[in-house]
């Protein structure tokens, strides 16, 4: 009876210890992205923080009422932007959280609704400041021109998900963010080794970045094709096989719409013609132009990648389907999205998790991306000037002109052939121009 009733106070004080604190912090985690670093609060109801900055020395601060803190504080990895993070309690029944810094930074703080994976969450994104765009230097007016080099085509490698946001997960716990990185990798590594041909990741590590600034950085290396590797899901654990997908035309018109509207803001976003100084009838043409030659490259080039993974598993999809994907939305450059696998079939995860079927993966659309640009190299580069052709079971010499643009009196010049005829397996060097 006497420890019935020592249970009964102790639960009795342990009521009133946590009276009147209405949250919880339940946990305390934290990605680092090569431009921010992202810090995430559990919490276990919605919260309105008060935030502020603090010099002498520099810090965020964090002020949530009626909080307590239920979790441990992570021990900070090196990074750019944050010294450590600390807790405290500057008045009775408000929890500070203090974000250290090592520098002048752009705070973002927003709260995100509970999801399929996590509840409440307060959100903090680090940015580094801003710098200011060096000017190019002007160039002299008698300086004389150097001769062009070829160049390497570049492909931006898309992997899906990352740091908060973990994809699709399967029954033995593989998070697809992390098996699209790895092939993601795989993938990068393969295009580096090949002639002519230059891979640049989206992202490399495991954080989230923003779905039109995966975009962004595919514009800004100047990327000529953009492949997002994903693993699908779905409620049947049958459910199998990879799929490939382009941009819905419904998708491609409100991207179209978003494009004019923002014009002011689109220099040198169609074949570089400025949009600001058109009005919205030739804008809206230029638009449309650049967005349905982009569609139609996006299509040659799923179907090609399609095909490769056929020959390796099983495909989930016959054809090449589309859908309004915001990654696929680049109005100038080729874009496709490649479902892997079906990560909630048990099989098929299982693959996801091995390096060796991750490599066929990555190897499959390799062979995909090789295959487009045999035909569809941009000039100037290194490829464009050296294409090559297979010839397949009853094409013609003619049909192999017309397809490359080229004249069949020099596609036989430079082949040295002195007559049509052709035969399968022969392979044919393709000029550039007439």
């Amino acid at each position: 009876m006497a420890r019935r009733k020592l249970w009964w106070w102790l639960l009795i004080g342990f009521a009133f210890a946590h009276a009147g604190f209405a949250l919880e912090i339940e946990g305390v985690r934290y990605w680092n992205a090569p431009d921010h670093i992202r810090v995430v609060l559990d919490t276990s109801e919605p919260v309105k923080p008060k935030v502020f900055g603090l010099e002498n020395p520099r810090r965020l601060v964090i002020d949530m009422p009626r909080a307590e803190l239920e979790a441990a504080l992570p021990e900070l990895e090196a990074n750019p932007f944050l010294q450590k993070i600390r807790a405290g309690r500057p008045k009775s029944k408000v929890l500070r959280v203090v974000l250290d810094l090592k520098k002048e930074i752009q705070p973002k703080v927003f709260v995100l609704a509970p999801n399929a994976h996590y509840g409440h969450r307060l959100v903090v994104d680090l940015y580094g400041e801003n710098k200011a765009v060096a000017e190019p230097e002007e160039v002299k007016q008698n300086a004389s021109p150097k001769p062009s080099q070829p160049r390497e085509v570049v492909v931006a490698i898309d992997a899906g998900h990352g740091g908060e946001d973990p994809g699709a997960i399967g029954r033995r716990g593989t998070r697809e963010k992390d098996v699209v990185l790895a092939i993601a990798r795989k993938l990068a590594w393969l295009i580096n080794r090949t002639k002519g041909m230059k891979a640049v990741l989206t992202r490399d590590g495991d954080y989230y970045v923003p779905l039109r600034k995966r975009i962004d950085l595919a514009r800004r290396s100047k990327a000529d094709l953009f492949v997002s590797i994903h693993a699908d899901s779905f409620k049947h654990a049958s459910a199998r096989g990879s799929g490939v997908y382009i941009l819905s035309e419904r998708g491609a018109s409100s991207e179209a719409a978003r494009w004019l509207a923002a014009r002011e803001n689109a220099a040198d976003l169609v074949g570089g013609v400025s949009l600001d100084d058109k009005d919205d009838v030739l804008a809206k043409v230029l638009l449309d132009l650049s967005l349905t030659a982009t569609r139609e490259h996006s299509q040659t080039l799923a179907k090609e990648v399609l095909t490769e993974l056929e020959r390796i598993g099983r495909i989930h999809k016959k054809s090449v389907q589309s859908a309004g994907f915001v990654v696929l939305k680049s109005p100038d450059i080729p874009s496709v999205l490649v479902e892997t696998a079906f990560i909630s079939n048990p099989t098929e995860e299982q693959r996801l998790r091995s390096s060796r079927y991750q490599s066929h993966w990555a190897k499959a659309i390799h062979r995909g991306i090789q295959d487009y640009f045999t035909t569809y190299a941009p000039p100037g580069t290194i490829l464009a000037q050296e294409r090559r052709h297979v010839i397949s079971r009853g094409e013609t010499l003619s049909e192999i002109a017309a397809r490359y643009g080229v004249s069949l009196r020099r596609l036989m010049a430079d082949n040295e052939l002195h007559d049509s005829a052709i035969q399968a397996g022969q392979v044919l060097k393709i000029p550039m121009g007439g």
